[in-house]
């Protein structure tokens, strides 16, 4: 018998303990014996609930319990979910979360915490949903090639947004709006459309793809909040749509870069048609090329499957995997404003300047939109306030993929 504790009773918890109880039978089968939920830490009472009898209040009741040996901390934010874990794994128990803030802040930390007594800090659950993602970046991709770059959709709020705009042409607003009402976005949705929750899962890809965590408040971070239909409309006519992409990558000298911007995204790269809640995940190895993770990035169920696997992966014998990086130093962090790439750039017509810079354009409306030629950040941003001095209003721009 493998017993463990479930922290936090919420969505993705008692999503958790239900899958356990659902599927027993596949895993005793693969794990060899039971396992079971012995405790649920909570600040609630559930007096409704089938598990209402392994509800505790009481965090000592599993942290002095030998019998437990591994625990799903499914809390959120950083207090007391550092605090708990980190007493977890000082004494002798596996944690698995789902928890991405606490990996992103602390997972350098923990890592080495859980190195150090011999047991598995695992979160597979932290990026992507369900989506297996983690440990195939790690062990099948990570094992065998150099990973290159990583782009992903990896907010479902924000995606299902984009999505209604382009689709049904309706305002930011107005989409938000109906995302909260379908409960896909918070009451509170700032962490989501302003990128937040992208720029902690990219953070977290890229620790486990190049060995490195780059602090969340150097990855460049930008949301939807400020895109508008038209900028969707014009986007699709010139061949390409808008998503909210997160990037990481090496560069030759061995610096790591990560971003999170609203991007143009070419119909013919696989992300391009990643629609709805749905996350995907596009990873560029050296010798495998590129290699597209898709599914639900978000849900009870989805998360719960992917806390559940990191569960059933340690129980199996012990088989765990052993993650570890190092906090990125400051002269390992790669200054993306260096780079030439191609911009979407729309403004009046009347303010376009007669040399813009273009691949392709467009007209429509009395607005000009183009995709430029490669400039770099500084050229952009004179392209910019060149337009601006000619008729007052500030030209959009976005970043193509």
């Amino acid at each position: 018998m493998i017993n463990i504790a479930v922290l936090g009773f919420g969505v993705v918890g008692s999503g958790t303990v239900k899958l356990l109880h659902d599927n027993a039978g596949s895993i005793r089968r693969r794990c060899g014996e039971d396992v079971r939920v012995k405790k649920i830490l909570d600040l609630r009472d559930f007096p409704d609930s089938p598990y209402a009898s392994l509800i505790t209040h009481d965090f000592s009741e599993i942290v002095n319990d030998p019998s437990i040996s591994v625990a799903a901390e499914m809390i959120g934010g950083i207090r007391p979910a550092f605090d708990f874990t980190l007493a977890l794994l000082r004494a002798g128990k596996s944690v698995v979360t789902s928890n991405k803030e606490l990996v992103a802040e602390h997972g350098t930390e923990l890592l080495a915490e859980a190195e150090k007594h011999g047991v598995f800090y695992c979160f597979e659950a932290s990026v992507g949903g369900g989506i297996p993602v983690i440990r195939p970046l790690k062990e099948d991709l990570g094992g065998t090639n150099a990973i290159e770059r990583i782009d992903g959709i990896l907010n479902g709020t924000t995606n299902y947004i984009l999505t209604e705009m382009k689709e049904k042409g309706i305002s930011f607003d107005t989409a938000l709006r109906q995302a909260q009402q379908n409960g896909y976005a918070e009451a509170d949705p700032r962490a989501d459309v302003e990128g937040l929750d992208a720029c902690r899962k990219i953070a977290i890809l890229g620790a486990v793809a190049f060995g490195r965590m780059l602090p969340v408040d150097r990855i460049p971070t930008e949301g939807i909040t400020a895109l508008r239909a038209a900028d969707e409309a014009m986007a699709g006519r010139l061949g390409f749509t808008v998503k909210l992409i997160a990037t990481a990558r090496r560069t030759g000298e061995g610096k790591i870069a990560a971003s999170v911007r609203p991007r143009l995204v070419p119909r013919d790269n696989p992300l391009s048609s990643v629609s709805g809640v749905f996350n995907g995940v596009l990873v560029k190895g050296n010798y495998v090329g590129d290699v597209m993770f898709y599914g639900r990035g978000a849900g009870a169920e989805p998360t719960a499957s992917a806390v559940a696997s990191d569960i059933v992966n340690i129980a199996e014998k012990g088989k765990g995997n052993r993650f570890s990086w190092t906090d990125a130093g400051e002269d390992e962090i790669f200054d993306e404003s260096t780079l030439s790439r191609r911009y979407y750039l729309a403004c009046p017509a009347a303010a376009a300047p007669a040399s813009l810079p273009a691949e392709r354009s467009l007209t429509e409306n009395g607005t000009v939109a183009a995709i430029t030629l490669p400039l770099k950040e500084n050229e952009i941003l004179a392209l910019k306030q060149e337009i601006r001095s000619r008729c007052g209003e500030e030209c959009r721009v976005l970043e193509v993929l």
